[in-house]
C-alpha cells in the first residue's frame, strides 16, 4: 500500500507540473511565418485580413550595424501549401525610381534603384547556394540563382523561379509597400509544413547617392549583402487564430 500512496503521489505531482511554454523567438535572429489555408493574388496592402495583425521583423541598421535614422521598415511573412510570402513596409525620404518601369518581365540591375529583398536558401549543407528575390516600389521585380562557391555554373537571371510581386507608393505617408509570392517549389521544398526552417537574409536599398543607404535586417558587416554565414532564419509556424480567408490565387 505504502509503495502504491508513493506512486500516486508521484504521478499526481508529474500531472500537475505546468509546462515549461519555450521562449519567444528572437525577432533580430528568426522571422516567423504564419499559415493560411489559400492563396491571393498579391496587392501590397498591409491592412487586408491577409496581413492586418501579423507581428513584424524591423530592419533598422545598415549592413555594417549601423543605425539609420528614420522609421525602421517592416517585414510580414506568411506560408500556404504553395507560397511563400514576404510584405515589406518601406519608409523613404526620397524614392530612387527607374523610368518607364517593366512589371511583366525582369528587372536587370534593378538593385541601382530602391529595392526589397530576400535571399532564401534551403540547403543547410552548402549554404552558399541560395536565391535572390527583388521588388521594387513600382512592382518591378528580379530573381536570382547564385552559388557563390561556384558562380560560373549558377544560373543567374537564366533562372525563373515563377514569383509574382506588387508594389505600391503611399506618397502622403512617404511609405512604399512591396509583396512577394514565392512558390516553394523554387526553394527546392517538395511539401511545406510547419516547423520547416529555411535561411533567410532581408535587406533594402534606399535613396540616391551620395546619400544611398543599403540596409539590413541581419548586419552582414561588409559591404556586400552575398555573405550567407550572416542570414538568419525564417521559421513556418502553424497557430491557431493565425489563419484568414483570402481570394483564391494563381
Amino acid at each position: 500500500m505504502i509503495k502504491l500512496a508513493l506512486i500516486m503521489l508521484a504521478l499526481t505531482q508529474e500531472v500537475s507540473t505546468p509546462p515549461v511554454n519555450p521562449p519567444p523567438p528572437d525577432p533580430a535572429t528568426v522571422i516567423q511565418s504564419f499559415y493560411t489555408a489559400k492563396d491571393w493574388d498579391p496587392a501590397a496592402d498591409p491592412n487586408s485580413p491577409e496581413w492586418a495583425g501579423l507581428p513584424p521583423v524591423l530592419m533598422k541598421q545598415d549592413s555594417f550595424g549601423k543605425d539609420v535614422p528614420g522609421t525602421a521598415t517592416e517585414i510580414r511573412s506568411r506560408w500556404t501549401r504553395k507560397y511563400l510570402y514576404l510584405l515589406f513596409m518601406c519608409p523613404y525620404d526620397e524614392l530612387n525610381l527607374k523610368k518607364d518601369p517593366v512589371t511583366d518581365a525582369k528587372t536587370n540591375q534593378l538593385w541601382d534603384y530602391d529595392v526589397a529583398e530576400a535571399f532564401i536558401g534551403s540547403d543547410y549543407l552548402n549554404t552558399s547556394h541560395y536565391k535572390e528575390f527583388q521588388v521594387s516600389p513600382q512592382g518591378e521585380y528580379v530573381d536570382l540563382e547564385i552559388d557563390r562557391d561556384d558562380p560560373k555554373n549558377e544560373k543567374g537571371l537564366a533562372w525563373d523561379s515563377g514569383m509574382t510581386v506588387k508594389g505600391q507608393i503611399d506618397y502622403k505617408k512617404k511609405v512604399w509597400y512591396g509583396e512577394m509570392r514565392i512558390p516553394f517549389q523554387s526553394l527546392d521544398m517538395k511539401q511545406a509544413k510547419p516547423g520547416d526552417e529555411l535561411r533567410i537574409g532581408l535587406f533594402r536599398m534606399a535613396g540616391k547617392e551620395p546619400n544611398r543607404i543599403y540596409m539590413a535586417w541581419r548586419p552582414t558587416g561588409a559591404s556586400t549583402f552575398h555573405v550567407p554565414d550572416a542570414f538568419g532564419s525564417l521559421v513556418l509556424v502553424k497557430e491557431a487564430g493565425a489563419e484568414t480567408s483570402a481570394p483564391g490565387g494563381r
